[in-house]
Protein backbone atom coordinates (compact mmCIF):
# COMPACT_ATOMS: atom_id res chain seq x y z
CA UNK A 1 0.00 0.00 0.00
CA UNK A 2 1.30 3.50 -0.46
CA UNK A 3 1.18 6.38 1.38
CA UNK A 4 -1.15 8.69 -0.48
CA UNK A 5 -3.50 6.84 -2.18
CA UNK A 6 -4.44 7.44 -5.84
CA UNK A 7 -7.03 10.40 -6.26
CA UNK A 8 -10.21 9.12 -7.75
CA UNK A 9 -11.08 10.46 -10.84
CA UNK A 10 -13.58 13.01 -12.07
CA UNK A 11 -14.18 11.57 -15.14
CA UNK A 12 -14.13 7.36 -14.80
CA UNK A 13 -12.43 5.65 -17.90
CA UNK A 14 -14.72 3.76 -20.46
CA UNK A 15 -14.57 0.02 -20.27
CA UNK A 16 -12.44 -1.21 -22.98
CA UNK A 17 -14.36 -3.16 -25.57
CA UNK A 18 -13.16 -6.47 -24.49
CA UNK A 19 -14.59 -5.84 -20.93
CA UNK A 20 -17.93 -4.75 -22.73
CA UNK A 21 -17.92 -7.48 -24.81
CA UNK A 22 -17.68 -9.91 -21.79
CA UNK A 23 -19.78 -8.03 -19.12
CA UNK A 24 -22.58 -10.86 -19.87
CA UNK A 25 -20.60 -13.73 -19.32
CA UNK A 26 -19.93 -15.38 -16.03
CA UNK A 27 -16.06 -16.42 -15.18
CA UNK A 28 -14.62 -13.38 -17.78
CA UNK A 29 -12.54 -10.97 -16.53
CA UNK A 30 -10.18 -8.29 -18.74
CA UNK A 31 -7.55 -10.47 -17.65
CA UNK A 32 -9.35 -13.14 -19.05
CA UNK A 33 -10.49 -12.49 -22.35
CA UNK A 34 -12.69 -15.12 -24.23
CA UNK A 35 -12.61 -16.09 -27.74
CA UNK A 36 -16.27 -16.40 -29.18
CA UNK A 37 -16.47 -20.33 -28.84
CA UNK A 38 -15.70 -20.62 -24.96
CA UNK A 39 -17.84 -17.30 -24.63
CA UNK A 40 -21.11 -19.76 -26.12
CA UNK A 41 -20.36 -22.53 -24.11
CA UNK A 42 -19.95 -20.57 -21.18
CA UNK A 43 -23.31 -18.98 -21.61
CA UNK A 44 -24.68 -21.94 -22.75
CA UNK A 45 -23.55 -23.38 -19.85
CA UNK A 46 -25.19 -20.76 -17.27
CA UNK A 47 -28.60 -21.70 -19.26
CA UNK A 48 -28.49 -25.06 -18.42
CA UNK A 49 -27.59 -24.68 -14.51
CA UNK A 50 -30.55 -22.04 -14.32
CA UNK A 51 -32.62 -24.60 -15.92
CA UNK A 52 -31.65 -27.08 -13.94
CA UNK A 53 -32.31 -25.07 -10.70
CA UNK A 54 -35.65 -24.10 -11.95
CA UNK A 55 -36.81 -28.09 -12.70
CA UNK A 56 -36.40 -29.05 -9.18
CA UNK A 57 -38.56 -32.58 -8.35
CA UNK A 58 -40.80 -32.90 -5.84
CA UNK A 59 -39.78 -35.35 -2.85
CA UNK A 60 -40.49 -39.11 -3.30
CA UNK A 61 -42.70 -40.18 -1.08
CA UNK A 62 -41.71 -44.04 0.35
CA UNK A 63 -38.82 -44.23 -2.28
CA UNK A 64 -35.54 -45.82 -1.13
CA UNK A 65 -33.24 -44.09 1.31
CA UNK A 66 -29.66 -42.79 0.31
CA UNK A 67 -28.07 -42.01 -3.40
CA UNK A 68 -30.23 -42.46 -6.50
CA UNK A 69 -28.93 -46.13 -8.05
CA UNK A 70 -29.89 -45.14 -11.01
CA UNK A 71 -27.30 -42.42 -11.50
CA UNK A 72 -24.69 -44.12 -9.19
CA UNK A 73 -25.23 -47.73 -10.40
CA UNK A 74 -25.91 -48.93 -6.85
CA UNK A 75 -28.73 -51.92 -7.66
CA UNK A 76 -28.62 -53.71 -4.38
CA UNK A 77 -30.67 -53.58 -1.09
CA UNK A 78 -29.66 -55.38 2.17
CA UNK A 79 -27.42 -57.08 0.40
CA UNK A 80 -29.85 -58.30 -2.36
CA UNK A 81 -28.88 -57.25 -6.15
CA UNK A 82 -31.91 -56.14 -7.83
CA UNK A 83 -32.42 -56.62 -11.41
CA UNK A 84 -35.16 -54.66 -13.17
Amino acid sequence: MTEQPTPPTEHPTEPSPEEAFNADVPHATSERPLNEAARRALLEAAERRAAEEAAALPNEVGGRKGPEPTRFGDWEKKGLAVDF
